[in-house]
């Protein structure tokens, strides 16, 4: 199929969210390493930039997403404000979910960020619920749901595949496939090549992305999405791209290759694309190029700044927000 021809706006949108996303993440990966900055543990899609941007693009407001412990980039590509996300990794009240959730379970029902889900596996699963809800009530809408292609030996993943595709649900699951679960390979926990091959099996369609080419993402994202909301059923996106990091900042991934981290460093999705917006004149030059950088960068710091100044939430605040009718106020 012949790549649409995206207009210069998109293209440059898409490059924006993966400037951001890098910027954003590489200060919190600074951050991680610093005493008392930040609570729990902090786990970035560094290298993986591309999928983010390519498929959040292309979700409708309507469309739902639910997204895994690798959920920083699927957050600002849906344009959630950077300061409260900032302020919530750090566990701050000024956060997005006033700092009850922290970086692992993080939620914008405002722009249908419906959940996040750090239990491998489960988000698919809570992603079916989201799809049935959708189908009942006729809406034409899709739920976009992310795991990696470690969950996919989740027998979770398989249960909500096969129910996705016996009642037909408009689902889009989409495995970034980063060659890593945890410190295993995926030829240590997966028996074939592609994840996508098993979509057959679930009676749907599976289709095989360069996970690093954020328009060859977005096409098939774009594509993909429209059929699920037009009521095709379920579908398997599998965006093959890498790991650049450990599986969190406290893993220096040390059981790595270093010529494999080299190799897929030379893909580096940014770079790349970068690359393509020079050559074809959407950027004009390299210190055009780095003003974009910069804008990324500023956005960042701004953010940083926004959540050290923001306070902790008092001990009273514990049971609010959590229960529909709080447990002190039950009538």
């Amino acid at each position: 199929m012949q790549r649409p021809a995206f207009e210069r706006d998109q293209r440059l949108a898409l490059f924006a969210d993966m400037l951001l996303i890098r910027a954003f993440e590489d200060r919190v990966a600074k951050l991680a390493h610093e005493q008392g900055r930040l609570p729990g543990m902090q786990i970035t899609c560094h290298g993986q930039e591309a999928v983010a941007a390519g498929v959040v693009r292309a979700l409708t407001p309507e469309d739902v997403i639910v997204t895994n412990h690798r959920s920083h980039g699927h957050l600002l590509a849906r344009g959630v404000d950077p300061n409260a996300l900032m302020a919530e990794i750090m566990g701050k009240r000024d956060g997005l979910n006033r700092g009850k959730s922290g970086t692992l379970h993080m939620a914008d029902p405002s722009r249908n960020v419906l959940m996040t889900s750090t239990v491998v596996g489960a988000a698919p699963l809570l992603a079916v619920g989201a799809a049935f809800a959708q189908r009942y009530r006729n809406e034409r809408a899709a739920t976009c749901v992310f795991f990696g292609d470690g969950a996919a030996a989740e027998g979770s993943v398989h249960e909500a595949m096969n129910l996705a595709g016996v009642w037909k649900l408009p689902v889009l699951f989409v495995c970034e496939s980063n060659c890593w679960a945890g410190a295993q390979a995926h030829k240590e926990h997966c028996p074939i090549g592609r994840i996508a091959d098993r979509a057959a099996s679930y009676g749907m369609t599976g289709e095989v992305v360069d996970g690093n080419d954020v328009e060859a993402v977005h096409e098939a994202a774009l594509d993909l999405l429209e059929r699920r909301r037009a009521g095709e059923g379920p579908a398997l996106l599998e965006c093959r791209t890498y790991r650049m990091h450990g599986h969190g900042e406290h893993d220096p991934q040390h059981y790595v290759d270093k010529a494999e981290l080299a190799a897929w460093a030379a893909r580096d999705p940014i770079g790349r694309y970068a690359e393509v917006l020079l050559r074809e004149g959407l950027v004009a030059s390299a210190a055009e190029m780095d003003g974009l950088r910069s804008r990324a960068a500023a956005v960042v710091d701004a953010a940083v700044a926004f959540a050290d100044a923001s306070p902790y939430p008092p001990p009273e605040e514990a049971l609010e927000h959590v229960y529909v009718n709080p447990i002190a106020r039950e009538v």
